[in-house]
């Protein structure tokens, strides 16, 4: 039998019913400092562009340089292309990357070679 995700003893569906003010109480003190200041232009931005591929408008994926941005539970279970710098590198969001920031999955360094 397989093991389910949960986050902080809550499971997914649970996680995707609380609110933002829910959420925080969860996060380490980093995130919810971040999420109590608010989303500025370019998070709110991504937020629209996460509903509008959920409504099915958008047919690009949803890309973004936005790599401060927490991952709150309405990004769960979407591929968002994150910049790196160079290029795009898409990411899927679970539930264990809840209240970390989207840039600490997409290595904006090369290894160096000579």
């Amino acid at each position: 039998m397989a093991k389910e995700l949960t986050f902080k003893g809550k499971n997914l569906d649970e996680i995707k019913k609380i609110s933002l003010d829910e959420f925080m109480k969860l996060v380490n003190s980093r995130a919810r400092r971040s999420l109590k200041r608010g989303f500025n232009e370019q998070k709110k931005r991504l937020l629209l562009k996460i509903k509008k591929a959920e409504e099915g408008k958008l047919k690009k994926p949803v890309r973004t340089h936005c790599r401060d941005m927490i991952i709150i539970p309405e990004l769960v279970g979407y591929n968002i292309h994150v910049h790196n710098g160079k290029e795009f590198i898409p990411v899927q969001i679970t539930v264990e990357m809840l209240g970390k920031y989207l840039g600490e999955f997409v290595s904006n360094r090369k290894k160096v070679e000579h």
